[in-house]
């Protein structure tokens, strides 16, 4: 693969290590998906499914429901914990500044479109300050993301920060530990890596997110793009 330093990670290095291969959590295996019948169901029922929710508290405080946008057939879903500001008032996932950089890692880094990959959340509503979904909260929404993910059937999930692996994999290991190294979610592999947010207020964590995602890229096949 072509060496390339992106705008984002100027001093990115090449990363020589091996890959680490993590066990799947026990408590995977007693989590079946959420879903309908996968031969009725569709992202659009899921979306309709969801316009009127009431399950929890975040409904009453929420601008717009943030469903999640991108290509359906992605190889490559991303998963975040929950819309931020920008995001409940537009309606779409990661257009705030963590959404600025997250596409420069897509466009810039992996010489992708947005559109070429799945963006969503744990959390479908804002929840109130930006802090952190509530155990409740994650419990009445992630049925929705389990039906998302069940659909689209990613090669690679990508997920973004403590919250979002943590819920998705069951787990509560640090993410400073969990971060680049595949593990498993229902047979789709699974790439933890820091949150876009943090990497904004931590600019020395871009460098080893850039090295969490090459090795997503390198097993995906897909090239760097060529410096211009």
């Amino acid at each position: 693969m072509r060496e390339s330093l992106t705008q984002i990670l100027r001093d990115e290095q090449n990363w020589t290590g091996d890959f680490v291969i993590m066990p799947e959590p026990a408590t995977l295996a007693e989590k079946p998906l959420e879903a309908k019948d996968a031969a009725v169901d569709t992202l659009e029922n899921v979306r309709e499914s969801m316009q009127e929710c009431t399950l929890c508290r975040l409904s009453a405080t929420r601008k717009n429901i943030v469903f999640g946008e991108g290509n359906h057939d992605a190889r490559i879903m991303f998963i975040g914990e929950g819309p931020g500001a920008v995001e409940d008032d537009t309606g779409r996932p990661f257009v705030g500044p963590a959404g600025q950089l997250l596409t420069d890692i897509i466009v810039k880094g992996m010489g992708l479109r947005r559109e070429d990959v799945y963006i969503a959340n744990i959390v479908k509503c804002r929840p109130p300050g930006n802090r952190n979904p509530l155990p409740d909260e994650v419990e009445n929404c992630i049925g929705y993301l389990k039906r998302q993910i069940s659909l689209i059937k990613p090669e690679v999930i990508i997920t973004l920060g403590a919250v979002s692996t943590h819920n998705l994999l069951g787990i509560t290991t640090p993410i400073s530990r969990l971060r680049g190294n595949f593990t498993n979610y229902m047979g789709i592999t699974v790439m933890p890596t820091f949150h876009p947010s943090y990497l904004l207020q931590n600019p020395s964590k871009k460098r080893e997110t850039w090295e969490d995602i090459k090795k997503v890229m390198e097993m995906l096949g897909l090239n760097q793009p060529s410096r211009s």
